[in-house]
């Protein structure tokens, strides 16, 4: 009797304590999705308001409009009969009504809450100047046309190049001060000049003087007839920009991620395990890689976004029809729903993920406590 009695004390304080770390998770996910949010529409809003110059952007288009009316009106042989009186109101007339087609009737700050809304639903509607290769004006269409493109040469660069740096530099942590070592320490500031400097020296060699690679874009035009023509003609058009990816952040990156695991070497369980006898492989497996996966994990989640956002100077430099060239261009033109749609865009990812990893870290170090706790943070 005293048994099931001290079981049933026992597991109370089980309950409460399970009931506590719910309760915790689930005041960490409201507050942190919360703050995210909030951040999210702050910098939607922002961009808002940039894009459109604070109004400026559609004082221009009401300006355009009204050219375009009454270019309308000179070529429209019947509306010569009327008076200059008649033709200004008529003119007046057509221009109020095309103002209200297009929402412009309205004072910009209740517009730019409507824009907010619009970003903020996804509901990105239609581009004032810019249309997809196919002729739609719709922003996700004409988005979503550039984005294969961006993901197929930054994913293609940025991981290989996050891969190949990370496990470079795991192998010299353990050849620290050798020839190879020092190399790698001499060569980092080369990293300085960005990927497109470097493409543009790899087109002058390889596309313009030796003549074996294309000197940009994503395929030759007309493309091969065939499937697999297409894929190797792809490849062939890739092999520059990943080139110029690799050859600007290598050593910089294989610099930063070798001082990062000497660092971790050099603790005191390294030693130990040094002591014990473990292979150096499964030293670097569990005593290095594994404490630090964190670190390496926010890494990898921050090139995983970078990657949806392309990059401006990098595509123009090989004429990549990419997210940063469509950027430019929608810049250039004043097109604020492709800006907002492409920053809506990056905005949830990036607040996503940040939400994500936070979870992450939970899950692959137990020293950390999701929510905070009395011995986590």
């Amino acid at each position: 009797m005293l048994s099931i009695e001290s079981a049933r004390e026992r597991a109370v304080p089980v309950r409460r304590r399970s009931s506590g770390n719910l309760w915790r998770i689930a005041k960490y996910t409201f507050v942190k999705g919360t703050a995210l949010l909030v951040t999210v529409v702050i910098a939607v809003y922002i961009a808002i308001l940039i894009a459109n110059m604070g109004g400026y952007v559609d004082e221009m288009r009401k300006s355009e409009l009204k050219f375009q009316i009454a270019e309308e009106i000179n070529q429209n042989e019947q509306m010569r009969v009327l008076t200059p009186q008649e033709r200004k109101a008529y003119e007046e007339e057509i221009f109020q009504v095309r103002l209200k087609q297009l929402d412009l009737d309205q004072h910009f700050i209740i517009r730019s809450f409507k824009y907010l809304w619009n970003g903020l639903s996804l509901s990105l509607g239609r581009a004032i100047y810019i249309s997809s290769d196919s002729g739609s004006p719709h922003v996700d269409d004409i988005i979503g046309e550039r984005l294969a493109p961006t993901l197929l040469v930054m994913a293609s660069g940025q991981l290989l190049l996050f891969f190949s740096a990370m496990f470079f530099a795991l192998f010299l942590s353990r050849r620290y001060g050798s020839r190879l070592d020092r190399l790698v320490v001499a060569m980092a500031p080369t990293s300085a000049a960005p990927a497109w400097f470097y493409g543009i020296f790899l087109i002058m060699i390889f596309a313009a003087v030796l003549g074996w690679l294309p000197f940009g874009g994503m395929m030759d035009a007309p493309p091969p007839p065939t499937f697999w023509g297409k894929v190797g003609n792809i490849l062939k058009h890739l092999i520059l920009p990943i080139s110029a990816m690799v050859a600007a952040s290598f050593w910089l990156s294989s610099y930063y991620w070798r001082t990062f695991f000497l660092i971790h070497s050099s603790e005191d369980y390294v030693d130990m395990a040094k002591a014990k006898g473990l292979s150096d492989r499964g030293i670097e497996r569990r005593y290095v890689l594994r404490p630090t996966l964190p670190t390496i994990i926010t890494s990898f989640a921050m090139t995983l976004i970078g990657l949806w956002t392309g990059a401006i100077v990098f595509e123009n430099v090989f004429n990549w029809p990419g997210i940063g060239r469509l950027t430019q261009r929608a810049i250039n033109m004043f097109d604020t729903p492709v800006i907002v749609g492409v920053t809506v865009i990056y905005a949830y990812l990036l607040a996503l993920t940040l939400f994500l990893l936070d979870i992450i870290y939970a899950i692959v170090d137990p020293r950390v406590k999701l929510g905070g706790g009395e011995n986590g943070s």
